[in-house]
């Protein structure tokens, strides 16, 4: 398997993921407009993976000015139009404010030298976000004992990352410590990143999993069946309230109502620490026809109207942990996440 992600010279090159598990299918960006379209389609998701593909996207979209043309309108015309791709994950921002910052940097410089410099970058941050995650993995590995059973929700392993993954690089950590446990994988609703992404990546990793519906895990925690939920993050707050995909803030519910450990792993790129609080993240709303078909086929009455929120926001007061590249913060998150950042 190649990477979820890569910079191949002049294009970049992505899986995608709409057509797995039962397809292996790479797409080729040459184009800005077609990496912003690959990331509005869901060619590619998951917050850090997001990130990396506007970096990309940028360094992309720059590599197509020529000689004369004015570089600073060519740089708000790429960077406008991937900053409208999708509105909650914090990663594409993060990453979109790093490029700005070597574009400012480099304006004076040749243009090839600035093109140099932004391809550099945008690479930089897919080989960061890697190590993250794998450090990641390892702060959060010990939270999972043997004979456990893990639940997670969405896809959150290298699919949605540059290649290790955030919850699933927590389980994947501590599969590799030699630890025996199993998971149950939420199919997700309504794009299956659960079913289609996560157990993919399970079956691959080698570690033991189940698919369940998302309307299963209350009934398997009350029976005991579950012992703890490691979750992703699209965009954190600065109290520790996380948005993450639709259904999260159910699971978190569950976990306080079983009394069982539920906690979110994400790096700090992941954190908007500019937001008191979950209610100021901007939840993205999807196509109607992600609720309304599976597979191109319909499966509501033609006439039906649908909701499709892609993310809730889970209260920080639900969640046990917050699993970083520095750390583990635990409750009060105004005090402890900032400790965290400044280390």
């Amino acid at each position: 398997m190649r990477p979820t992600i890569e910079w191949a010279g002049d294009k970049i090159v992505m899986i995608d993921q709409r057509k797995l598990p039962l397809e292996e299918v790479y797409v080729e960006c040459r184009t800005y407009e077609q990496a912003s379209e690959a990331i509005e389609t869901m060619v590619i998701r998951g917050a850090p993976a997001i990130g990396v593909a506007a970096a990309m996207g940028i360094a992309l979209g720059m590599l197509g000015v020529k000689a004369g043309e004015d570089r600073a309108a060519a740089y708000a015309r790429v960077h406008n139009r991937i900053y409208r791709t999708r509105p909650t994950a914090r990663n594409l921002f993060w990453a979109l404010e790093r490029m700005k910052a070597v574009f400012e940097a480099q304006r004076e410089s040749s243009l090839a030298e600035l093109q140099k410099k932004l391809v550099a970058e945008a690479v930089e941050i897919d080989r960061e976000d890697e190590e993250l995650c794998r450090r990641i993995g390892q702060n959060g590995a010990s939270l999972i004992k043997d004979g456990d059973v893990v639940l997670t929700h969405c896809n959150a392993g290298g699919l949605a990352t540059a290649g290790y993954g955030t919850a699933v690089g927590v389980i994947r950590a501590a599969w590799e410590a030699g630890r025996t446990f199993s998971v149950f994988a939420d199919e997700t609703r309504p794009f299956l990143q659960g079913a289609r992404l996560t157990a993919w990546e399970l079956e691959r990793i080698g570690v033991p999993y189940r698919v369940i519906t998302d309307n299963m895990a209350g009934w398997l925690m009350h029976r005991s069946e579950i012992s703890l939920a490691v979750v992703g993050a699209d965009r954190i707050a600065r109290n520790g309230d996380t948005a993450n995909k639709i259904g999260t803030y159910s699971v978190a519910v569950l976990c306080k109502e079983n009394g069982l450990p539920f906690y979110v792993a994400a790096p700090l790129s992941t954190f908007d620490f500019a937001l008191a609080d979950g209610s100021l993240i901007p939840i993205e709303e999807r196509p109607d026809a992600e609720v309304r078909e599976i597979n191109g086929r319909l499966i509501v009455p033609p006439a039906a109207k649908v909701r499709n929120p892609a993310f809730d926001v889970t209260p920080a007061r639900y969640i046990a942990g917050i699993i970083t590249e520095k750390g583990v913060a635990r409750p009060p998150y105004e005090s402890t996440l900032d400790a965290l950042r400044n280390r």
